[in-house]
């Protein structure tokens, strides 16, 4: 009989049905899923849970450090025919071919040795892509030696700063048959031997496969390099690690590759005792209340290592009209204990008048930095004398 055709009471008669037979359906289902042997499947509310555990809270993976690998892949070279080759710390390109590096970030900035950034002769491109910054260097020479770095760049609005945390430096070599040490314009370069720092000698080479030592010109000498005293880095050149005053003198280095022998720039060390703090001047005035017309001498002396300089400068009142300045410095050493010295500047204020009474100020400056000292001098006038038969 067609469904169509069904009366009201016969409708409610099959709705019942179909419904009653909904309901056997589900319970079955619920039994099937209860029965032993069974593994039901985990509902989406019970994935948070694991056999013997509790709840798993829903965290945020940390952020890590980005890996050297992971840093290395920011940088590649591109070599001939679209071939792309990581960087480490270290690459040779000839002299004559092209340096081709692509750093990857929008945007970078990018770092060259300071021949470059003076003046590349137009050798020099660099070019910002979408996604990475190129760096082109045609007609290489030996004179192009040195770190390249790429630093990605953090922008807000127009505002760009660079993260040098991010930071992806690789050294060049540029091999030049011809000249085994990057050239320099001087001949002679001065170097400070600083007594709290290590001196760096750079003595570049061109080629990572030379072999360079140091020398003393007098006495004519090789320096012994124990890679403890004094050591060498190819990229970086011979470390003179705790200066002494006997390293001074004018040292210079030579490289040999092949049948090719050549001698650097020549290196003038100058032995500086470097203080290894601020000093601490201490201030006298010959007395805090001095007469009109009398003599004032301040003096403000530092303690300190022996051989090392003091400079000082005054500040007093009568800077305000021109009195001019006069002070005697003196430097003696002071017996017993390590070797110290007492430097002392006095200043002298002859005849003193009104104008002189008020603040004077020392200021003791070394390498390390300054510190100033003060003393408030009082003039008062002369005392007025009774005339005779006056009282």
């Amino acid at each position: 009989m067609p469904l169509m055709n069904l009366s009201g009471s016969k409708w409610r008669l099959v709705l019942s049905a179909l419904l009653v037979c909904a309901v056997i359906f589900e319970l079955d289902a619920q039994e099937q899923r209860t029965t032993p042997g069974r593994t039901p499947k985990p509902s989406k509310a019970k994935l948070g849970r694991s056999k013997n555990k509790g709840p798993r809270a829903a965290t945020a993976k940390p952020k890590t450090k980005a890996t050297a690998a992971q840093a290395e892949s920011l940088l590649t070279q591109v070599l001939n025919r679209g071939k792309f080759k990581k960087v480490g710390e270290t690459i040779s390109v000839q002299t004559g071919n092209t340096l081709e590096l692509r750093c990857r970030g929008k945007p970078v900035q990018w770092s060259v040795p300071p021949y470059l950034e003076e003046d590349d002769d137009g050798r020099l491109k660099i070019v910002q892509h979408e996604r990475y910054g190129a760096l082109t260097l045609v007609n290489t020479t030996g004179a192009d030696t040195g770190e390249y770095t790429c630093y990605p760049m953090y922008c807000e609005d127009t505002d760009c700063r660079k993260e040098y945390n991010k930071a992806v430096k690789v050294f060049v070599f540029f091999p030049d048959p011809q000249e085994l040490f990057v050239p320099s314009s001087a001949y002679y370069e001065v170097i400070q031997l600083r007594t709290n720092w290590p001196t760096v000698l750079p003595c570049q080479v061109t080629s990572p496969e030379a072999k360079v030592t140091l020398h003393r010109e007098y006495p004519p000498v090789e320096v012994a390099v124990d890679g403890t005293e004094i050591s060498f880095n190819v990229r970086k050149g011979f470390t003179i690690h705790r200066p002494r005053p006997y390293h001074a003198g004018a040292l210079y280095c030579i490289a040999s590759l092949g049948n090719l022998r050549q001698s650097s720039t020549k290196y003038m060390l100058i032995y500086v005792n470097y203080p290894m703090a601020p000093p601490a001047p201490v201030i006298y005035a010959s007395s805090s209340s001095v007469t009109v017309g009398e003599n004032l001498r301040v003096s403000c002396s530092v303690m300190g290592e022996q051989d090392v300089v003091i400079e000082f400068n005054w500040d007093y009142p009568g800077q305000q009209i021109g009195r001019p300045l006069y002070t005697q410095e003196s430097i003696s050493p002071v017996s017993g204990g390590p070797a110290r010295q007492q430097s002392q500047s006095v200043l002298l204020v002859d005849e003193v008048r009104d104008v002189d009474s008020g603040t004077y100020i020392c200021t003791a400056q070394n390498l390390q930095g300054a510190k100033s000292v003060s003393t408030i001098v009082k003039v008062v006038p002369k005392a007025k004398a009774n005339k005779p038969g006056v009282r």
